[in-house]
């Protein structure tokens, strides 16, 4: 048997962090939290590249054209939808986990999802380093396994 698995390794690795500013108090703890993954796994911060877009609905874009540059081994997504008193809510998370997850199958370039998607600011300021880790964190270690495993299989 073969088995294939990544590892957390970030020397020599680049990453691109995608962070939405609306819910930016939010944002801003995952985003925190990302790049003390990053750090913690050897990721030097001038392989680190942070590009903010206005909600969370832009940001499969700017994933996708990061991906595609070629220059990132992965790419992590970082905001917050939460539930307001419209279907708003629905659309937008939706968008975003079926935009994050067609960029990553059309670039073939991992990318980690760390928006939140949560019925209150509690329960998102709770996700992003309060009572329940750091999802921005974890969305990071991610990217380091999954940009490993990549690196790991055979070639196309």
């Amino acid at each position: 048997m073969n088995e294939i698995e990544g590892r957390f390794v970030g020397e020599g690795r680049r990453f691109a962090l995608v962070v939405s500013r609306f819910n930016e108090t939010v944002s801003e703890r995952l985003l925190s939290g990302a790049l003390d993954a990053l750090r913690r796994h050897g990721v030097a911060d001038d392989a680190i590249t942070v590009a903010r877009v206005p909600g969370a609905f832009e940001i499969p874009v700017i994933a996708k054209r990061l991906a595609a540059s070629g220059r990132f081994d992965a790419v992590v997504g970082l905001g917050a939808v939460i539930r307001g008193a419209t279907a708003h809510f629905e659309h937008v998370a939706n968008a975003v986990s079926q935009g994050l997850l067609r960029a990553s199958l059309d670039t073939e370039v991992p990318i980690a999802f760390g928006v939140l998607t949560t019925d209150t600011v509690e329960q998102a300021v709770e996700r992003a380093g309060a009572k329940s880790g750091n999802k921005g964190f974890e969305a990071a270690l991610v990217a380091l396994e999954m940009a490993d495993l990549v690196r790991r299989l055979p070639a196309k």
